[in-house]
């Protein structure tokens, strides 16, 4: 089904479940939830970087007396999903509000199976992505150009554990953080069998094209102690302000928050590093009553020291109920942009949208709406990881070829993003996004930029991005 038949067959429904809601007399009230309730459902989505997701999720809320919603108690969220172009995902999650006094605690596991992980290299423009031969490879009808899209594709098996509290120091609106987060990374060139099954043989991947990654191995851009991944014990530190009239789907307030983490040798961690983080988001309502808000999100994510391991620098630091995510590019960060298009040392982001609920009903005991909004994401790289060369001799004539396809660019510029999407939205907690974005640089006059973000990216998921 294409994109605007899909969106519009939605808009359709929405409409005539508000007109089925309002014949009731009960669309405009809203119901307290009380107790728990379940929510499973057949994780069934689309992600332009990892495919068509075929699995199951339940999300567990526990409303209590309903003195607290549209904030749970507690919850939980259980999820196995594949994906068709090789991932696997597999997540466990709780969030608790009350059974330490004035503490909330969060614990989340998830591990991630990619068999062709997206990598672009390092320093979002200083690395080239050579756009013009992924075409011709995807082209059915050309059968002189393989299929080049491994070129940029690693193998990695990434473990996250990690238990956060959240006390009170002001308010219940100005608050600390602390947490202990462990993680796992596995890592390497991709299986070029693997890569090649099923396909014919001129399309296949050949043994002689190194992959970007296999290049900067080779090139010393990536060292040998940290090329296979490794173990990173951390703990994290911050403070976190917090006036949001909800936060499933909030329409007024702000959320701000700084963190620490430190991953020190001592602590277990193979190559020990430190980073700090910085995000604020505001709402602003516009129309009240949810109709219509402004949101936007500034993130800074930074190193300090002049280093750290290249497997770390495509997450953003969370805290809380949720957990940390693929870096910049893709649904959870930079929508329409490739999936961690942009890594470096330090990063600056930022996402701004105008949220519309076009409607606003209660249907089957469930208070149900629907929304649309038009956003801009944009991101860049402020101080770049080392690129310089420290391979071998024989290979230093084509680290110069490659660097001269950028223009020999020394920083990065902003890539940036527009686009729209439309929301199910059940009891202000269980959201179903569907958004398309599509990055400015498509259409940029300068030939070091154009293409190099992407053809833009569809995604179906869950949940508001911030």
């Amino acid at each position: 089904m294409k994109i605007k038949h899909l969106i519009i067959t939605l808009v359709l429904a929405a409409l005539s479940f508000s007109a089925m809601a309002q014949s009731s007399g009960d669309s405009k009230k809203e119901i307290i939830k009380t107790g728990y309730n379940f929510g499973p459902l057949p994780a069934v989505a689309f992600d332009a970087d990892k495919g068509f997701q075929l699995g199951a999720l339940l999300n567990i809320y526990d409303f209590g007396n309903g003195s607290t919603y549209p904030n749970p108690r507690q919850q939980w969220y259980f999820e196995a999903s594949f994906f068709t172009k090789g991932s696997q995902l597999y997540t466990v999650s709780y969030d608790n509000r009350f059974s330490i006094p004035g503490v909330r605690l969060s614990s989340t596991f998830t591990m991630t199976n990619d068999k062709a992980m997206d990598f672009y290299g390092f320093n979002g423009y200083m690395s080239y992505f050579d756009h013009e031969m992924v075409a011709l490879g995807k082209d059915k009808a050309n059968l002189d150009n393989y299929i080049y899209t491994p070129k940029y594709r690693i193998n990695r098996i990434a473990m996250l554990f990690k238990t956060d509290f959240t006390g009170n120091i002001w308010d219940n609106k100005f608050f600390w953080e602390a947490g202990y987060h462990l993680s796992y990374f596995k890592q390497g060139a991709i299986n070029r069998e693997k890569i090649n099954k099923n396909k014919d043989e001129e399309k296949m991947f050949p043994d002689d094209e190194p992959t970007l990654f296999e290049q900067y191995r080779n090139w010393g851009i990536i060292s040998d102690e940290e090329a296979e991944g490794g173990l990173n014990s951390t703990v994290r530190a911050g403070l976190l302000f917090d006036t949001r009239d909800k936060e499933g789907a909030p329409s007024r307030g702000i959320w701000a928050e700084g963190h620490l983490t430190m991953a020190p040798k001592w602590l277990g961690t193979k190559i020990p590093y430190y980073k700090y983080s910085a995000t604020f988001r505001q709402y602003l309502p516009i129309v009240d009553n949810d109709v219509l808000t402004f949101a936007y999100r500034l993130n800074y994510e930074g190193t300090i020291g002049k280093d750290a391991p290249y497997y770390v620098l495509p997450y953003i630091t969370v805290m809380g109920a949720s957990y940390d995510r693929d870096g910049m590019g893709g649904y959870r960060t930079i929508r329409g942009l490739m999936r961690n298009r942009v890594q470096g040392l330090d990063m600056a982001s930022y996402n701004a949208e105008l949220r519309w609920r076009f409607v606003n009903f209660a249907l089957w005991k469930q208070n149900i709406a629907f929304g649309l909004n038009v956003f801009s994401d944009g991101t860049m790289v402020t101080r770049n990881f080392d690129m310089s060369f420290k391979g071998d001799e024989q290979y230093r004539q084509e680290y110069n070829e490659y660097m001269a396809l950028t223009g020999n660019r020394t920083a990065d510029i902003p890539h940036i993003t527009v686009g729209g999407g439309l929301r199910f939205i059940m009891n202000q907690n269980f959201i179903v996004a569907f958004e398309y974005g599509l990055p400015v640089s498509k259409f940029s006059k300068d030939p070091f930029i154009k293409n190099q973000d992407g053809n833009g990216a569809f995604y179906i998921n869950t949940g508001f991005l911030f």
